[in-house]
């Protein structure tokens, strides 16, 4: 099927290219370099040693529709429930890939938050696109794929000296009017100078119909621009999401990025930071809590290329019934990145004796005035205390998701916006079956 799905999507790459081609000429032939890079490379399998662990097979085991055709109408109410909507934010929606008007609320008021398809038609952001577009991703086969097909997305460019006053939420919605759907959205973000801006992202199939989604996401801090990123993945059971996230940091930005993977039939999340300058600070933290046979692989690389920076890696992990964790976490010090100091932990629950997890931290290190740790745990709950709670009255079901919850529950300290913090603090709470003192 592997082969199928390619062959389908390199023959309709012409009538994609007839349909959607852009006045930009630059996006065009960049378009038509990705079609054959990815003729070349394909989809990746379990021989690449990046994806020793999670097989996409099942995921492209589909006859996935590439276009779809209908444009299809959601009323707010049948998807408030996705939305953080206690909060004053900017909203970009996409149904089933396309741009949703009516739920959406955009800006270009000192800032742009807006749609690629905008960005690419019109010349004033010329500029921008050849500065910034597809500068960072990684040429490999579904990047190339994403280059070659994507459509839409978000296009968030904060300018010098600018503060988003609001977050801003990015939401894709599949509606299953299609029997299987492929969706290739992009989104490029730009944080100029002294800037900052929060975002989230969810991606959210509404019914049990198989989607894949190939996210592909680029994100420039420059100088001492802060950006907080949230990433909310609690999908149905038969949508599946690849996320590649590209970060190019420059001098004293701080950009932090916190997921939270609580659904869905496969998640991979590709998470790439470069350090281009001194004193720059990078966060990755994120939450699994999956069960049945879900599947979940975080696979980060953070590159130390200057010196005196510093990054935080910190992943935790519950795994219930028969599902797969992944972690594959990559640090890399340059020689002339002295005073570095990288931290990465990941640390791990299997709650059931058929769940699995594979952790590999890797420390890639030529500089030696460093301060570098890297380590992993997995294993079960701690009997002692589940005693101790039991003896306190706590009955045992009641005691496991407490201990699982104080396990998970320290990556949320850095999460910035309370609204945000407060829906994933009831998500993981349902996740483990437990009222703990949420109005849920």
């Amino acid at each position: 099927m592997f082969m199928e799905l390619q062959e389908k999507l390199l023959s309709s790459f012409i009538a994609f290219e007839n349909q959607y081609s852009t006045d930009n000429s630059y996006v065009n032939e960049l378009r038509n370099k990705a079609i054959k890079s990815f003729e070349k490379n394909g989809f990746p399998s379990r021989k690449n040693e990046d994806w020793k662990y999670t097989s996409l097979k099942k995921v492209l085991d589909h006859d996935f529709s590439l276009f779809p055709k209908i444009e299809q109408t959601i009323e707010y109410r049948d998807v408030q429930p996705f939305f953080i909507h206690d909060i004053d934010s900017f909203k970009i929606v996409f149904i089933d890939g396309k741009y949703a008007s009516h739920l959406s609320q955009t800006t270009h008021d000192g800032i742009d938050v807006c749609l690629m398809s905008a960005a690419l038609s019109q010349s004033k952001y010329q500029p921008v696109i050849e500065n910034y577009f597809n500068k960072i991703s990684s040429k490999n086969g579904l990047n190339a794929l994403n280059t070659a097909f994507f459509t839409e997305g978000a296009f968030i460019h904060i300018k010098k000296n600018k503060v988003s006053e609001r977050p801003i939420q990015i939401i894709h919605l599949s509606t299953g009017k299609e029997p299987a759907l492929l969706l290739q959205p992009r989104n490029l973000i730009i944080v100029d100078e002294n800037s900052h801006v929060q975002i989230m992202e969810r991606h959210q199939s509404l019914t049990n119909n198989p989607t894949l989604t190939n996210s592909v996401t680029e994100i420039f801090a420059a100088k001492r621009a802060i950006i907080d990123f949230y990433k909310l993945q609690n999908d149905k059971c038969e949508a599946s999401l690849i996320d590649n996230t590209f970060i190019d940091q420059q001098r004293d930005s701080n950009v932090s990025v916190h997921t939270f993977s609580f659904g869905g039939k496969l998640t991979r999340n590709n998470l790439n930071f470069y350090q281009n300058g001194q004193y720059i600070e990078s966060t990755l933290k994120g939450v699994t809590i999956v069960g049945q046979k879900q599947h979940v692989d975080h696979n980060t690389l953070v590159h130390h290329i200057k010196p005196n920076c510093e990054s935080h890696q910190d992943y935790k992990g519950i795994f219930g019934d028969n599902s797969v964790g992944v972690f594959n976490g990559k640090v890399i010090v340059e020689k002339e990145a002295q005073k570095t100091n990288a931290f990465q932990s990941n640390n791990n629950l299997l709650v059931d004796d058929k769940a699995t997890i594979n952790t590999k931290p890797q420390l890639e290190i030529f500089a030696d005035d460093v301060k570098c740790s890297h380590g992993c745990t997995i294993g079960q709950l701690d009997e002692n205390a589940l005693f101790y709670l039991k003896t306190r009255g706590i009955p045992t079901k009641e005691a496991k998701a407490l201990l699982m919850y104080a396990f998970a529950n320290n990556v949320l300290e850095s999460v910035k916006i309370p609204q945000l913090k407060k829906r994933i603090n009831k998500l993981i709470a349902n996740k483990l079956g437990v009222n703990i003192g949420f109005d849920l």
